[in-house]
């Protein structure tokens, strides 16, 4: 909390305490990452009165302390600069994604056609018996389940045993089936569905050029927006498959199951998901591409041929060479380091050139440690990104498709679907914002996302029918 005292030695007053007033409510209101920044900042100047009195009574300045102080302001207004707005860098994506699949539910009749069912789901439901309606979906979803869970656990062996190439050709695989095959279908069906007429010559060449940019874009570099734009296909792909092929009973099982084993893969000390983001931060490792949409490039391979401490450095001049650590033996004395680490005696000639002879006592040490601090160089904001995998995406899809699909069909329960998921979306952040650590962002959204459909399809729907139906406005 804000203190409610102020020290003399720091000078503030009431205007601090209006400043931590409208700072709070303004974290309330608009950017929930803040919070930790706040506590955090807080604290550390309770801390540093009291160094003031410490340093106060030892003689020593008080400018390190006023530059700290600034330096958490200064933390303070990013946070709040750039909270909200990676809140939106998430809504703009997963309501693009969500309205691709309800456009497509409501205009092209094939993904709301019942052809038949996917082989995970063997069991149909095309029963009069609930009872053994229910048994089905039952059996269905254990299925469904169980094959994610296997092949989520393959996927952790194969990072954690470091064999990538396995695990590239396997998203190669599927990259090329969705850019390729879906695409192909998805796009047959809507000519099929608005009459256009069109050539395989010419559909080839479409699909070819939006498969081989998609693939160079997610597997190797290419423009973020680009990049972007093919997950959020792919990922609206892989969700009209789901609405199409997946019974309905099975579908809204298969959404409250998984989002439980989300939050078991992700906060259970051997969750699969927890062990694959931990062995990736402890190698510094990006996970890939093609299973996480972020905010901010990531790609597998570098930029540029050199390593990102040479584009740090300084440029050298065009006749300079590189120092290099060189290493000599010696008969006697074993093994020496010749490196200077740049300070070479050319080096010190042209600084006493410049400067004159310089030596080290306490009076130029107390100047050098006076002088005030170089700014410290900050991460680019650009880089603060945030990251969602695209298993969160489909179903996110598939719960609002489904409801759009449903025999209702009515827009009501799509649009409360549709900000459940925002709402659970909202406060998955807030709590990644206070924990710091990685999420499942599947079960508070998807919660909320089956509450809405059924009380809505339920009750509201009714209730707003029997008032259409008697012409009464309220």
């Amino acid at each position: 909390q804000a203190p409610t005292t102020c020290h003399q030695d720091t000078g503030c007053g009431a205007n601090w305490k209006l400043y931590f007033l409208i700072l709070r409510v303004s974290n309330c209101l608009f950017t929930f990452p803040p919070f930790p920044n706040l506590f955090q900042s807080n604290l550390a100047r309770r801390g540093l009165d009291e160094d003031d009195r410490c340093m106060e009574s030892n003689g020593q300045s008080q400018n390190d302390t006023r530059q700290t102080q600034e330096e958490f302001g200064d933390e303070e207004e990013l946070s709040l600069k750039y909270g909200a707005k990676h809140v939106i860098m998430l809504f703009v994506p997963v309501t693009l994604c969500m309205v691709v699949v309800v456009a497509t539910i409501k205009s092209v009749t094939f993904y709301t056609r019942k052809d038949g069912q996917l082989l995970y789901t063997p069991f149909t439901e095309d029963t009069d018996n609930i009872g053994q309606r229910a048994v089905n979906s039952i059996l269905n979803t254990l299925i469904m389940i169980s094959v994610i869970v296997v092949m989520t656990l393959i996927l952790v062996l194969l990072y954690k045993y470091r064999c990538y190439k396995v695990i590239h050709g396997w998203l190669i695989i599927s990259s090329l089936l969705l850019l390729f095959f879906f695409s192909f279908i998805y796009l047959g069906e809507v000519f099929k569905t608005y009459n256009v007429a069109m050539d395989y010559f010419t559909l080839a060449m479409l699909i070819w050029n939006f498969g081989v940019v998609g693939m160079i874009c997610i597997h190797w570099k290419g423009p973020l927006r680009l990049q972007q734009a093919y997950l959020i296909m792919i990922s609206a792909l892989m969700a009209l498959v789901f609405i199409k092929y997946l019974p309905e009973w099975t579908a809204w099982l298969i959404l409250a199951v998984i989002s439980i084993y989300d939050l078991v893969a992700v906060l259970c000390p051997k969750g699969p998901l927890r062990i694959l983001v931990e062995t990736a931060q402890e190698r510094n490792e990006p996970i890939f591409p093609a299973l996480i949409y972020s905010s901010t490039m990531v790609w597998l391979v570098n930029m540029a041929d050199v390593d990102p401490e040479a584009r740090l450095s300084p440029a050298n001049d065009s006749g300079s060479e590189t120092n290099t650590v060189t290493l000599t033996q010696c008969p006697d004395d074993g093994v020496v380091d010749t490196d200077d680490g740049g300070f070479s005696q050319e080096w010190r000639e042209t600084r006493d050139a410049r400067l004159g002879p310089m030596e080290s006592t306490q009076e130029t040490r107390a100047t050098v440690q006076a002088l005030p601090s170089p700014p410290v160089v900050t991460e680019d904001p650009e880089e603060r990104g945030v990251k969602l995998g695209l298993g969160d995406f489909i179903f996110y899809s598939v719960l609002v498709g489904k409801a759009s699909a449903a025999a209702s069909g009515d827009w009501n329960t799509t649009l409360a679907c549709f900000v459940a998921i925002l709402i659970g979306l909202c406060l998955t952040l807030l709590l990644l914002a206070i924990f710091k650590k990685a999420l499942p962002a599947l079960p508070i959204s998807i919660t909320f996302g089956l509450v809405f459909y059924f009380a809505t399809d339920n009750l509201v729907r009714p209730f707003m029918d029997q008032l259409a139906l008697y012409q009464f406005y309220i």
